[in-house]
């Protein structure tokens, strides 16, 4: 089998999820436009335009990440598009020195945004359905699949990230 589809996320043999991701980006674009006046709203508190992050444009981006593989590219863009959405919720930033705006650096970012960032969201969710799978047994198909080697011959070149090395862990 070269595909299937498993939590709204197709897997391929070849392990590409660059095409999940994207589509993934992109519909949570989409809500994130839906939601901007919101979230360049100044009559609503930073915490509550967090909230609606949290609440409405990140599940729609991480729904069924449980199942990807991240190479850095791929890591690299979930950031940015988090730093995008935290950027317009927090907003400029009036230097001290010179008096003028400008846009919040990562740093800056990360000190006033508490919560974990997306790229560990997407590792703690993994673990949790690692967890989930290793209770199926050897009966269930995902945990095969899981824990199961390809047959056919190997493609040319370096081999591609295996999910269970990206986590870290062997079952």
């Amino acid at each position: 089998m070269e595909d299937f589809k498993y939590l709204g996320t197709t897997l391929t043999n070849q392990n590409s999820i660059q095409e999940v991701i994207k589509s993934r980006l992109k519909s949570g674009n989409a809500c994130y436009h839906s939601v901007q006046n919101l979230s360049s709203s100044s009559l609503l508190s930073k915490n509550l335009k967090i909230k609606i992050y949290r609440t409405t444009i990140l599940p729609i981006v991480l729904y069924g990440c449980e199942t990807w593989s991240l190479t850095l590219r791929e890591e690299r863009r979930l950031k940015v598009f988090e730093n995008r959405v935290l950027r317009k919720i927090f907003g400029p930033k009036r230097d001290e020195v010179t008096g003028e705006w400008r846009k919040l650096h990562n740093e800056e970012l990360s000190e006033l945004y508490t919560s974990p960032n997306i790229v560990r969201v997407i590792k703690s969710r993994r673990m949790r359905w690692v967890g989930h799978v290793a209770c199926m047994g050897e009966r269930g198909g995902v945990y095969r699949i899981l824990v199961g080697k390809p047959e056919g011959k190997k493609p040319l070149g370096r081999p591609r990230r295996k999910w269970e090395g990206n986590n870290g862990m062997e079952l």
